[in-house]
């Protein structure tokens, strides 16, 4: 690379040095603000680390619910701070374990879900009451939602007690993911109704988890990662505003999931310059007067994308440059991946480096004692100013498309996207972006490592357990609920209430998920 041929992961331009006069008609007060200040670019709290560190939740979820419970308590005794929830694909997309489209997935990527049952093992002896748990889950994600909230009651957990968020985030599977089911307008009323239901029953649950970090999976620029992602964060808000909610009723339990890479300025620059834009967003298009509807709170996750499966403990490093760039950009939680997830689930001893990596942030080095610590440098004000320009262009473009819902029918993000990634790709394979152990530094003999052993049992015990309860339970009672569920998606009230009844009388995750299926059908993407 050339002296003169710098740019950031977004293809922003490098000048060789920055000064003052790159900032000569800056306005401090205007750009910058108070930390806990609008318009928030140094941290939506006052004293941001000083007071309290951020969340330390580390992702986790494999085979059944009781491999997953221990799990969670060796992270919690670990010094985790938070659970965070992965669930298997059948759960993702609404098929119980016995479901033959389950066939070989069942607990692979995830913990397999079916029941109540399922859910009270899962979280078994953790105290709910105390613990905050995120799930990362979508197109189920009120069914998931309702069962944390039915398997608590029978535990006699206060439900105003329960603390977390579901991901919820439909918007960004038809761009970047496909962990859909039914089609996106059927699927923004489920949204909406969470939105609502949350609001009377559950006040301290984040609703959603507008999400980034899969759009940078598939690809995705930076300034791309967070322009539609406030795109989707846009229409969940139109939506629940068209459906009658007032927007400081929900606005304040949105909250963000953004990616972290290895260009450290530029990532710190998008996290304070997507605070910026959806402050402006909800002031001045939604006219927010609750000042915590302005806040960007965010989680963050280190890229997976940026692991290698060639000398997998580089993502040691690779991990602490992306666990500091949120750090620095004030993230409100964060999850670490462990260096051998490019080989496969991570196992127990990777997961605590993951964890201690957080650790050594946060208590040695330094950068928790003051907010925004970076703030003022000329780069980096820089940067920050240029991405969030090119992604108030982006969202200019969405918006003349009549919001994100159109732009994604469309396949207009989709396709951005994958011009991102051809271009990524095309940069490793030229040899003009390094990457260390594949491109550049090889090894020539590869080096073992461990990878987490997958349990051939697992799918035998998981569909003798959810067969033995469809056996046991009422089944004419179920039947009557799934009716009244069904009966409700043909109109128009608000869907959780019924599915809960339904979840409530032994009813399974697939069979709510197939009523639903069938009165709004199925997604099918453009050809």
């Amino acid at each position: 690379m050339s002296n003169s041929n710098r740019e950031t992961d977004s293809g922003i331009e490098i000048d060789p040095v920055y000064g003052p006069d790159r900032l000569q008609n800056w306005d401090p007060k205007a750009q910058l603000g108070a930390p806990g200040e609008a318009p928030f670019t140094r941290g939506v709290y006052k004293d941001m680390y000083r007071t309290k560190l951020w969340t330390m939740r580390q992702y986790a979820g494999f085979g059944t619910a009781e491999a997953t419970n221990e799990r969670f308590k060796f992270l919690l005794s670990a010094g985790q701070t938070g659970l965070s929830c992965a669930f298997d694909l059948p759960t993702q997309m609404g098929y119980d374990s016995d479901h033959p489209r389950a066939e070989g997935e069942v607990g692979k990527v995830g913990v397999a879900i079916d029941s109540i049952e399922d859910m009270k093992l899962l979280f078994k002896d953790i105290p709910l009451a105390s613990v905050t748990t995120s799930m990362t889950i979508n197109s189920t994600a009120a069914i998931l939602l309702l069962l944390y909230e039915l398997g608590a009651e029978e535990a006699g957990v206060p439900l105003k007690q329960l603390r977390g968020t579901i991901q919820n985030d439909i918007l960004k599977e038809y761009v970047a993911r496909g962990t859909y089911i039914y089609p996106p307008r059927p699927s923004m009323r489920l949204i909406t109704d969470t939105f609502r239901y949350c609001r009377d029953n559950l006040p301290n649950w984040n609703t959603i988890s507008i999400s980034g970090y899969h759009i940078r999976e598939a690809g995705s620029t930076a300034v791309q990662e967070i322009a539609f992602t406030i795109a989707n964060g846009i229409a969940y808000v139109d939506a629940a505003i068209a459906a009658g909610l007032d927007v400081d009723d929900f606005a304040p339990r949105l909250s963000f999931f953004w990616n972290a890479h290895n260009n450290l300025f530029e990532e710190v620059a998008k996290f304070r310059a997507s605070r910026r834009i959806w402050a402006r967003v909800m002031s001045d298009r939604f006219g927010a007067k609750d000042k915590r509807s302005l806040l960007l709170r965010f989680h963050t996750q280190t890229g997976g994308s940026t692991l290698t499966a060639q000398q997998p403990e580089n993502n040691i490093i690779r991990v602490a440059i992306q666990a500091l760039a949120a750090v620095l950009g004030g993230t409100q939680s964060l999850h670490t991946n462990g260096f051998d997830e490019a080989l496969g689930l991570p196992t127990e001893k990777a997961a605590k480096i993951a964890l201690r990596t957080q650790q050594i942030i946060g208590f040695e080095s330094g950068v928790v004692e003051t907010p925004d610590p970076l703030g003022g440098a000329f780069y980096l004000e820089t940067l920050t100013d240029q991405v969030e320009q090119l992604a108030w262009d982006y969202l200019g473009k969405i918006d003349a498309m009549g919001g994100a819902v159109n732009a994604i029918e469309s396949g207009y993000m989709q396709d951005e996207i994958e011009q991102a990634a051809y271009a990524y790709a095309k940069a490793v394979d030229s040899g003009s972006r390094i990457i260390v152990g594949v491109n550049e530094f090889v090894d020539a003999a590869p080096e073992s490592t461990e990878v987490f052993p997958i349990d051939p049992s697992l799918q035998a015990h998981q569909v003798a357990r959810v067969k033995a309860l469809k056996q046991g339970r009422d089944g004419a009672s179920v039947s009557s609920a799934l009716a009244d569920l069904e009966k409700c998606a043909h109109g128009g009230e608000n869907l959780l209430y019924p599915m809960r009844e339904a979840l409530r009388r032994r009813a399974t995750l697939g069979e709510v998920a197939d009523t639903l299926r069938s009165v709004f059908g199925i997604y099918q993407p453009r050809g």
